[in-house]
């Protein structure tokens, strides 16, 4: 952030939608993902996209708006009743999985939209312009999601309120990982804020730096909470990286233009499904972590690592 960027923080109104891109090609995940949406990949028993929902509607979201593309519908589909299924359920006296195939529905209002042309994450973000109009809202990328005993969202909704500007989520990396992120330069927060948590104002934003020109150890996470006045900046902004319209792009114009950007460091339990290695992780922690399965999963896995080494 420039230096001529505002230091008194509005209090404005809490963000209460949230925008999941999702309309990838999944390529990584070929050919599973030729017929099934990656986001409906299933982590143990219920689809990465449902962690994320649940993710966003324990902050206090109400409102998602799915960026979708050709062959997405099934992702809708996930998170409305089937009343056939309920009742064969009800039937059997099955209460907790009618439980579980009922909540998907009560999460949160689903609403879509689509992308026609895998244009980047900015153009993903500026066809939620209709839906989201001039108010703050959540972008949730589809691939990740974190430990919800351990939330991220509340802290960076409750931020963007106070500043009325953009906030970003970070991890620290090791040196040598930063040119796989976007990283950032970062400077204390204004004292105002200084309660919310671990809070850093954000004075640039590089993408995959090398090791020597990182600015930080500080990786963007796939989390953002945005004014409404990114789509006039997402409008502004031409084509960048792969000839892609980059979200990032966008945020750098606002920083310019003094716009407050902070973020939040990350130091819970962050699960990235966006590549294979990283999915199957997942699925092995929170296998691990359950109580129907944890303690007999753990006790294959221990005996099947043993044979391997």
């Amino acid at each position: 952030m420039s230096e001529h960027a505002a230091t008194t923080l509005p209090s404005g109104r809490r963000a209460i939608k949230a925008v999941i891109p999702a309309a990838g090609l999944a390529t990584r995940f070929l050919p599973a993902t030729k017929a099934v949406p990656k986001e409906l990949l299933p982590v143990v028993d219920r689809p990465v996209l449902q962690y994320i929902v649940e993710e966003a509607a324990a902050a206090g979201i109400t409102d998602v708006l799915l960026i979708t593309g050709r062959g997405k519908t099934s992702m809708v589909d996930h998170f409305d009743r089937q009343p056939y299924l309920e009742s064969r359920l009800e039937e059997k006296g099955d209460k907790e999985r009618l439980a579980a195939v009922r909540k998907p529905s009560q999460l949160a209002d689903i609403y879509t939209c689509r992308q026609h042309e895998p244009l980047g994450l900015g153009h993903a973000v500026g066809c939620a312009e209709a839906h989201v109009g001039d108010e703050p809202f959540a972008v949730l990328l589809g691939d990740e999601f974190v430990d919800l005993a351990d939330p991220l969202l509340p802290a960076m909704l409750d931020l963007q309120a106070r500043t009325g500007g953009i906030v970003l989520s970070f991890m620290e990396v090791a040196p040598e990982e930063t040119k796989r992120y976007g990283i950032a330069s970062v400077i204390d927060p204004e004292p105002e804020v200084a309660d919310i948590g671990e809070v850093v104002r954000v004075t640039g934003l590089v993408e995959k730096p090398s090791q020597e020109d990182a600015p930080s150890n500080l990786a963007v996470l796939g989390r953002y909470v945005l004014p409404g006045a990114i789509f006039q900046a997402i409008k502004s902004t031409g084509p960048g990286s792969g000839g892609e319209i980059q979200l990032t792009d966008a945020m750098a114009m606002l920083l310019d233009q003094g716009t407050p950007v902070h973020g939040i460091v990350y130091r819970g339990t962050r699960y990235d499904t966006g590549m294979p290695l990283g999915y199957l992780q997942a699925v092995v922690q929170i296998a691990s972590q359950r109580e129907d399965l944890g303690e007999a999963f753990t006790s294959w896995l221990r005996n099947f690592v043993g044979t391997r080494t």
